[in-house]
């Protein structure tokens, strides 16, 4: 298959560059600028001195010579872009926040830019590849939080087995997960030996973790939500506290494995999904370099809290690595082609 990228030069960019250049059914990609231009060489990898021969945008040309379309974009890049590929059904995996919600007025309330129109948004659907499938050719990739947070809610909120007023996140992320544009917060000098919160209850994964967690269960609200950016790289670990219903809390004192047959019976089928034994915990290392989500579970019955720990690698899970699941789902391919499954330095 022929595939184009628009926006290589980010983190995740590069990532789906390198995950398309060794899977199977990807002969060529080509490799395009946001606007009109002159093409020109960048230089995507300067430790093993790795050119890439960048193409301006254009829509046409763009559909006439590949058989899908990545955006590796920042947010309010896609909606000015898309429309000819949404008019003409061409295929197109979008790693942005542009297409995620379906309400344009949420939209434009947590990104702060004009949402795209209603009639795009028709055409387009929201992808989490371990519980939804494509039903369109334009899929909204899902952010990296969203994707650590929602992995470990999912079989408890599906099951209803959940008090939904007590759904606390605690989500921390590597400096990688603030993009490559340079500001203050993600300078070595603060980012370095520190730990800062940041976008106290203004996070835009936010309204996407509800959206989709209201598929599963239309009378769940609202969550309490904070992200903390780590010293490190790369990675997103969270840490969810819920409490269970009054008849799941029964089960659980009468019987501990209960917890993990229950996601292990959600997650058996799904191959990047692990579940941990009960009281052990996976951490970032386990899964850097990975499309794997570890997920770590415990239950306190004194304080009848249910902890979940659900890490994943946010340039890979979260970001390119489920951009190629969907690419495989949406063209037939194995679940798992081009993807790494054990610890790969990328």
């Amino acid at each position: 298959m022929q595939v184009a990228i628009i926006g290589v030069t980010g983190y995740a960019g590069k990532i789906l560059y390198q995950l398309l250049s060794h899977h199977p059914y990807v002969s060529n990609i080509n490799l395009y600028g946001h606007e009109d231009g002159t093409p020109h060489q960048y230089l995507l990898d300067p430790s093993i001195q790795e050119y890439v021969s960048i193409q301006p945008f254009d829509a046409a040309t763009i559909m006439a010579n590949n058989d899908v379309l990545f955006f590796a974009t920042p947010a309010g890049v896609s909606t000015k872009l898309a429309n000819p590929f949404i008019e003409h059904d061409f295929p197109v995996i979008d790693l942005s926040g542009d297409y995620r919600l379906q309400d344009i007025n949420q939209f434009e309330k947590w990104y702060q830019k004009p949402a795209p129109s209603p009639e795009a948004l028709l055409k387009t659907n929201y992808n989490l590849p371990e519980f939804d499938t494509p039903e369109q050719t334009y899929i909204a990739n899902p952010g990296c939080y969203a994707t650590a947070t929602l992995l470990g809610l999912a079989p408890l909120v599906q099951n209803h087995l959940l008090d939904n007023e007590t759904i606390i996140v605690d989500a921390k992320s590597g400096v990688t997960g603030a993009g490559k544009q340079p500001k203050s917060s993600n300078q070595y000098v603060h980012a370095n030996e520190n730990l800062s919160l940041y976008k106290i209850n203004q996070h835009q994964h936010i309204p996407e973790i509800i959206q989709e967690l209201q598929t599963w269960d239309p009378n769940l609200a609202h969550i309490q939500f904070s992200t903390t950016l780590l010293p490190v790289d790369r990675g997103i670990l969270a840490t969810i506290y819920v409490k269970p219903t009054a008849a799941f809390q029964k089960l659980l004192a009468n019987n501990a494995d209960t917890l993990k047959t229950i996601y292990q019976r959600v997650y058996q089928t799904k191959p990047f999904v692990n579940v941990y034994p009960p009281d052990q915990m996976p951490d970032l290392k386990t899964v850097v370099g990975t499309n794997n989500c570890l997920i770590g579970l415990t239950y306190n019955p004194i304080t009848n809290v249910i902890m979940i720990v659900s890490v994943i690698d946010n340039l890979l899970k979260g970001a390119a690595g489920a951009a190629v699941q969907n690419f495989n789902q949406l063209f037939n391919f194995s679940e798992t082609s081009g993807l790494p499954m054990t610890n790969y330095n990328l």
